[in-house]
């Protein structure tokens, strides 16, 4: 059998079977399109690349950010709708947004008083959450524009994103590479590989902010979605959401996802974690740890009968029930995003893992290779 690339105006397409058939072509060929996103306020252009498989799966991914701007997934009648929250043009992005669909870095989460320690240094970093740093700073790597490249083989497509984040941008040490690459395959599933290397002691945490609802209808809250989290603990957190370094069994509490429930079932329980987080905004600590890559959670819509699937090297998983969205973020297909019409399930190390030593390191030293992969996969049931 041979094989083609072919090009077609601004589309790269990879086939397996080749014929003169242009519908069949279509059904078995991976794709990724390009074009312009726009230009952010700085004049810098921004491009989107569109990775579609052939069962008609798509993921945009735009260069500012990272963001993947939609994502469809197919239903139970085989309709593939967009199920991530996000906008349609660049300016919302730079103006009004919550992490819709980012790369998050340097380090995600948060950093009790912006501060920690370092090889006998201290660093002091933006308070952007309250008396927090939250997410990278004011303009973490989710407000960057990333260097990007497009690659098709016979069995996935990828864009890789590639930013050199300066020593001391938003406060870290270290000039840090960092190469983030979504792929995509035909199974429907999106992974996401993670590399860093720096030049200076520093501390990384990447993660990906997308948020989910699988329903397809944004003006649909997502408290009926059926979560399993593999965790027997999590991290319980104070008023500002900053662990103070235990975990908690999640045993006869209303975290405990190791058997499927609805989101809805214990959000509205009394319970100070729940206050402390205006619902679910905590960090799972995930179960086996030493297997590596390993199935971590799902989420499952049953009107739709779509299902996700989430596997991880990570150590936790950040469930966050869309608590602070409002009403007032327009929505990609007309209104705004209400509250909890958006979840996200974002792997992770511990929050404030610098300042607390019983958590797994963050540190990334010279010479050693930062490395982790979470993949998304999507089904139906």
């Amino acid at each position: 059998m041979k094989f083609y690339i072919l090009i077609f105006s601004m589309t790269v397409s990879f086939n397996c079977c080749v014929n003169n058939n242009s519908k069949n072509m279509d059904s078995t060929s991976l794709q990724i399109e390009k074009n312009s996103f726009g230009k952010t306020s700085d004049g810098i252009e921004v491009d989107q690349f569109i990775m579609k498989n052939k069962n008609g799966m798509k993921v945009g991914v735009i260069t500012y950010g990272g963001i993947i701007t939609f994502l469809t997934a197919g239903d139970k009648n085989n309709e593939y709708k967009d199920i991530v929250l996000g906008y349609d043009n660049l300016a919302q992005y730079e103006a009004s947004s919550p992490y819709f669909g980012a790369i998050i870095g340097r380090y995600g989460n948060r950093i009790a008083e912006g501060k920690f320690d370092l090889n006998g240094e201290s660093y002091e970093l933006v308070k952007n959450n309250g008396d927090n740093h939250l997410h990278g700073g004011l303009k973490g790597f989710d407000k960057v524009v990333w260097k990007a490249k497009q690659n098709i083989t016979e069995n996935t497509a990828l864009i890789e994103l590639t930013y050199f984040s300066k020593d001391m941008e938003e406060g870290y040490p270290g000039n840090l590479k960092v190469k983030v690459t979504y792929t995509l395959d035909n199974n429907d599933e999106l992974t996401v590989n993670y590399e860093a290397s720096t030049d200076k002691t520093t501390i990384v945490n990447l993660t990906q902010h997308s948020y989910f609802n699988l329903s397809g209808d944004f003006k649909n809250d997502i408290l009926d979605h059926e979560l399993v989290i593999n965790a027997n603990s999590f991290l319980p957190v104070n008023s500002k959401l900053i662990p103070p370094g235990k975990f908690q069994d999640v045993l006869g509490t209303p975290f405990d996802f190791r058997n499927s429930k609805t989101i809805r079932r214990d959000i509205n329980v009394e319970d100070e974690q729940l206050k402390n987080g205006l619902g679910y905004d905590h960090c799972w600590v995930l179960n086996d740890q030493s297997e590596g890559f390993r199935f971590v959670a799902s989420a499952y819509e049953p009107n739709s009968g779509r299902l996700l699937e989430i596997f991880s090297d990570e150590p936790g998983i950040q469930f966050y029930s869309g608590n602070f969205l409002d009403g007032t973020l327009p929505s990609k297909t007309g209104g705004k995003y209400n509250f909890r019409t958006g979840f996200c399930l974002e792997t992770q190390h511990f929050p404030d893992s610098p300042n607390q030593k019983n958590f797994p390191t963050v540190e990334l030293n010279p010479g050693e290779n930062y490395s982790s992969r979470t993949s998304f996969k999507f089904s139906v049931r």
